[in-house]
């Protein structure tokens, strides 16, 4: 009771004297109080407060420094399950690796350099160890091929000789400038786009022929593609070659990376199952060539 006559003398207080009290703008408001006087609350127990902070940071810049990576579990924004047997884990960084060894400017045609490697490690986010590179006055994190260690001394260049390089295994360059039957890895589509072919760890793709400016790359799908010569790849193998060899021990270890078990429910295999013979798919070619008239 106490305390709702004090309410009330405090309201014919301000109805008795709000013709004397300074008139604020609409336009200027920082703090609203939020209340609802019933007979049960009386007191205003909650604020919220008008703030300009972004809700998120824009990362525009590359950084060699891991993020931190929210878990969603498999759900959307929305809230609802969209991709089943996500959940848990352990707490992830992603780091970002620069797929791109040699970029290419309109001023002039970037000159060879050499990196030296600092670090090889393994990443939570991929099958493959990444190494970290430093060199041309910056660092950067690079996929690590199988030979690849603390110490080494990798070449980077965008010169297609007239004569095939030897390349060490990490050093990059166009495939046009590598010898027939080399190993490569981290393979572009188009020239400047960076790595999108190979990959994941223990793999590699195999430079099979050289025809009027193109390559034909084998994947390690044994599927053939054709890119210009000019698309760089390192020369190697992906690093983790025993990644498909490793045994998990237990089912908890499939938990801390994040996977959740199946329902087991048993369904019965048609014809879908087993192995087919198929032909290999026809050579898809990244490069526009002149069609012929017929």
């Amino acid at each position: 009771m106490a305390i709702s006559n004090l309410i009330q003398k405090f309201g014919s207080l301000l109805l008795s004297s709000s013709h004397h009290l300074p008139q604020i703008s609409a336009s200027f408001r920082p703090l609203y109080l939020v209340s609802q006087l019933g007979a049960s609350r009386e007191i205003s127990t909650s604020t919220w407060v008008l703030t300009s902070d972004p809700l998120w940071k824009c990362r525009t810049k590359y950084t060699i420094k891991p993020i931190p990576k929210p878990k969603t579990g498999g759900r959307d924004h929305t809230g609802r399950v969209r991709v089943n047997g996500i959940g848990g884990g352990n707490k992830q960084c992603y780091r970002m690796i620069d797929f791109q060894r040699l970029r290419y400017s309109n001023e002039a045609e970037p000159s060879p350099f050499e990196e030296k490697v600092l670090l090889v490690r393994y990443d939570p986010c991929r099958s493959g160890h990444i190494a970290l590179v430093a060199g041309d006055k910056r660092k950067r994190w690079i996929i690590a091929t199988e030979n690849m260690a603390v110490g080494d001394i990798i070449k980077t260049s965008g010169k297609i000789e007239r004569m095939a390089v030897s390349a060490n295994d990490g050093d990059a360059y166009p495939v046009g400038a590598l010898p027939l039957g080399t190993l490569i890895n981290n393979l572009e589509s188009h020239p400047g786009k960076g790595a999108q072919y190979i990959r994941a760890a223990g793999t590699c793709g195999v430079i099979l022929r050289k025809m009027s400016g193109t390559a034909i790359i084998q994947l390690p799908s044994k599927r053939q593609i054709q890119v210009l010569e000019t698309c760089m790849a390192t020369v190697g193998r992906v690093s983790n070659v025993e990644h498909n060899q490793r045994d998990l021990g237990k089912a908890g270890r499939n938990r801390w990376l994040g996977k959740r078990p199946d329902s087991g429910l048993w369904q019965r295999k048609g014809g879908w199952a087993g192995r087919k013979i198929r032909p290999l798919p026809a050579i898809k070619s990244y490069v526009n060539l002149p069609v012929p008239a017929s």
